[in-house]
């Protein structure tokens, strides 16, 4: 499902940041201007201002899955209001397909927000006495369209999201991970160009959330939807991103795809979230291979570059020679040695006494 290099049919990204801040507090604006964007933390904090985003600049481009990530506080539910000008930007632009969103009229901004954007929050925010059928149908409504278009799309929605059956069910009547369905059904049914989902699974025990994690992603397979997906679980991030941002204290430590996030950490906090990691469950063959080899391989013998390196790894140990590594469609876009696997596998202690 991962696109990390898709690109919009006129490379111009969906989504563009450009030095965004926003500092809560009086006189946030000024002191931000006299210290000319330079901002440090603890100077603002005695100030009695608090930096919720630090100067931040990245693209989205189109059917990108942007997960953005930290501990509690770190600034990422922050940015996300800031992109969905849900909160004010203190300095900086933010682009949405081209236009300016920090110049935007009310007016034009409630327009984009029912044309363009779909929301997930924690909260499923889902109305209590309408049915799923109707929760679903009732953000279609509010934009004009007929009750039998919108129920209409909304039965299509329930379909796509596996609550076939219970579309005449209310909230009270539905497990947390059925109503979470629901509410990205609701945010779906608006046909949103980027869907902003602020840690949508969080509140879902841990097997839920594995199954909303896989839905999501088979969704987004179909969909191929702009994402910005906020999350503090790293390993959920891993899982469903195409590129991560690692935040700190309002500042973006890094941002990169998730193999050279857990293999070339770019400071020593992003390295506190890779420690535990273990490599082989979460990297794609994709991350460890090399060109096509001029080898002779044996042909019988392909994997896939999506496959994660623990559920080949014996295959990959057991062949003579480098294995060729395919795509979607079985065309060779690289090989792996099996040094590679061990390098991931063990360190590159272990593989340089193999190698020796």
């Amino acid at each position: 499902m991962n696109h990390p290099n898709v690109q919009a049919t006129d490379n111009r990204p969906i989504i563009k940041c450009e030095s965004v801040y926003k500092i809560f507090g009086e006189n946030s604006k000024r002191m931000l201007q006299q210290v000319n964007g330079q901002v440090d933390t603890k100077q603002f904090q005695a100030a009695g201002l608090v930096v919720g985003v630090n100067n931040a600049s990245f693209e989205v481009s189109k059917g990108e899955m942007l997960v953005i990530m930290g501990l509690s506080g770190s600034g990422k539910s922050t940015l996300l209001r800031c992109i969905s000008r849900l909160s004010e930007p203190t300095s900086g632009q933010i682009f949405i397909d081209g236009e300016d969103l920090v110049g935007m009229s009310p007016r034009k901004l409630i327009e984009l927000r029912r044309n363009k954007m779909g929301m997930v929050f924690q909260n499923f925010a889902l109305l209590p006495h309408k049915t799923v059928l109707e929760n679903i149908a009732f953000p279609l409504q509010v934009k004009g369209q007929t009750t039998a278009d919108s129920i209409k799309r909304a039965l299509e929605m329930v379909e796509l999201v596996g609550l076939a059956g219970r579309e005449n069910y209310f909230p009270r009547e539905l497990s947390g991970g059925q109503q979470q369905r629901v509410g990205i059904a609701r945010s779906l049914a608006v046909e949103p160009d980027i869907w902003f989902l602020d840690e949508p699974f969080s509140a879902l025990d841990p097997l839920i959330r594995k199954e909303m994690q896989d839905e999501f992603m088979r969704l987004q397979g179909v969909l191929k939807k702009t994402i910005l997906f906020v999350t503090h679980d790293f390993n959920e991030a891993l899982r469903l991103a195409d590129r991560i941002a690692i935040m700190k204290d309002g500042i973006i430590e890094q941002l990169d795809t998730p193999a050279n996030i857990v293999l070339n950490p770019a400071t020593s906090y992003v390295q506190k979230f890779t420690e535990e990691v273990p490599r082989e469950k979460v990297l794609k063959i994709e991350a460890v291979m090399d060109p096509p080899s001029e080898h002779a391989t044996d042909a019988t013998f392909q994997i896939s570059k999506d496959a994660i390196i623990e559920t080949v790894a014996e295959a990959v140990l057991s062949a003579k020679n480098p294995v060729d590594v395919v795509d979607a469609q079985g065309t060779i876009v690289g090989s792996v040695q099996a040094s590679k696997v061990i390098r991931v596998l063990f360190g590159k202690t272990v593989t340089n006494r193999v190698m020796e």
